[in-house]
């Protein structure tokens, strides 16, 4: 974790959760209406500025690129907007049993929202419009190396929910982060619930703070191309995803699993589509520029296949768009078969399905438990094997992995906050949504008495 101690004052963490509270103070009381108005202004508002906003992001960064950034802001505004319209926040929100049972909605307070340098524009208005839904106020944190697009972000959704009628601090972001901003604003007695997207560290500090969250970590998503696959379409589909924003989403495959049968005709697809596998030497010299101290470095996270290659100083085709390691092995000791952000893909063939399912596993294991699990396959009685037998919690069904776990191109609502359950450290195994940023009270009318109107007993006591 970047820090920035000497510039990031612990005073501004308490004078924005001082100011969230006085805006909280007048949220929760806004009708269903009034928020509703609010919202569709963010939305508005940040569609508008998608390609700016992306632009921005990865001029600041240097990560991924902005026509895929577009995509991801547009699913944080408008592709959310239609996922949550008509969500009832406010109020009674359902009824059971004939009126008897009544649930009601209150909102958690002030949302700690850290935002990635991965997806800072897209994450940040995603969140800040959960919040609002759910009549929350939010204090983002930003990644260091994404300070100004979060806060451009934030000023834009600001503005429009001011305009539409929202207290001023209802939406606000701290002007820079360091471990001790991190520490504050996720342990202040302010903070109500915190929704941590960012290294592994960071959720694992979120999850000890003392405070309810929801964390997103690492991802580490097998994709596997069994043998009734339409190939050609599952290897366009492995690339989407893999090339997406050049691999910044957690969702982004993350090694592709071959039955042996088809390995052939896979490996052709693959390098007919742009795939480049890389020998053994070269597998060294990409491990050697990846990583350090098995962390990755930096340098490599969301660039092209072409540009990573070079700076590994490997000579690959013009065309190139994936750069393919072919392995045998899963763990510390084989670096490039966990979580790479970047167009870099494992390899493995596997005998049968059983092989396939345990390696799958290993996988998943090594750095993406509970997370996702992408299948290529025409043999829908399988589908229900995977998902009963591996230990992540979104399966993607003949689409990529990357968008379809978000929402892009499935009915999974569409988030930036995959809850990976239990296996994962998570209380969630959702896509985080409004109604997760919720407290609901319940009525319970009494349907079976005791005593009768007289105040004489109906069923006997004893």
């Amino acid at each position: 974790m970047q820090t920035q101690i000497d510039s990031c004052p612990i005073q501004a963490v308490q004078d924005s959760l001082e100011r969230a509270k006085v805006a909280q103070s007048i949220v929760q009381n806004f009708s269903q209406a009034t928020i509703d108005r609010i919202i569709q202004a963010m939305v508005e508002a940040g569609a508008n500025a998608a390609e700016s906003l992306a632009k921005l992001a990865q001029n600041e960064t240097g990560f991924g690129n902005w026509p895929d950034k577009v995509t991801k802001n547009l699913l944080s505004t408008n592709s959310l907007a239609r996922s949550i319209a008509g969500m009832k926040t406010c109020g009674v929100i359902n009824t059971f049993h004939d009126g008897n049972l009544l649930e009601i909605a209150s909102p958690m307070g002030i949302v700690a929202a850290f935002i990635p340098s991965t997806n800072p524009t897209s994450t940040l208005m995603y969140k800040a419009i959960i919040a609002l839904k759910s009549r929350n106020t939010i204090v983002a944190s930003p990644h260091p190396r994404a300070t100004q697009s979060t806060l451009a972000a934030t000023k834009i959704l600001q503005d429009a929910a001011i305009q539409a009628g929202a207290p001023i601090d209802s939406i606000q972001c701290l002007s820079c982060s360091s471990r001790d901003t991190i520490t504050a604003l996720m342990q202040h007695p302010l903070t109500d619930v915190i929704l941590a997207t960012g290294s592994d560290s960071l959720v694992q500090a979120a999850y000890s703070s003392g405070k309810p969250a929801y964390g997103v970590g690492a991802g580490n998503v097998p994709a596997w191309i069994e043998t009734s696959a339409n190939i050609p379409k599952a290897v366009a589909d492995i690339y989407f995803g893999k090339t997406f924003d050049y691999g910044t989403l957690c969702s982004s495959e993350q090694a592709i699993i071959c039955d042996r049968a088809i390995q052939a005709t896979v490996m052709a697809e693959c390098e007919s589509q742009g795939g480049y596998f890389l020998s053994f030497a070269e597998q060294a010299q990409l491990v050697a520029v990846m990583f350090s101290n098995g962390r990755i470095n930096p340098a490599i996270v969301g660039q092209s296949a072409i540009a990573i290659a070079h700076l590994a100083n490997i000579s690959v085709p013009h065309h190139t768009r994936v750069l393919i390691a072919p392995l045998t092995a899963v763990g510390t000791e084989t670096p490039l078969s966990g979580e790479k952000l970047s167009p870099v893909l494992a390899f493995y063939t596997v005998d049968n399905r059983e092989a396939a399912l345990e390696r799958a596993t290993e996988l998943l294991q090594f750095g993406g438990l509970g997370h996702s699990m992408a299948l290529h396959t025409q043999d829908r009685d399988l589908i229900l094997v995977v998902a009963d037998r591996l230990p992540a919690h979104r399966f993607l069904i003949n689409t990529p992995s990357a968008v379809g776990a978000v929402g892009h191109t499935t009915e999974f609502a569409p988030a930036l906050s995959l809850g990976s359950g239990t296996l994962g450290g998570s209380i969630s195994t959702d896509n985080i949504t409004p109604r997760h940023l919720l407290n609901v009270k319940r009525i319970g009318l009494e349907v079976r008495p005791i005593n009768n109107a007289a105040g004489q007993a109906i069923v006997p006591v004893g």
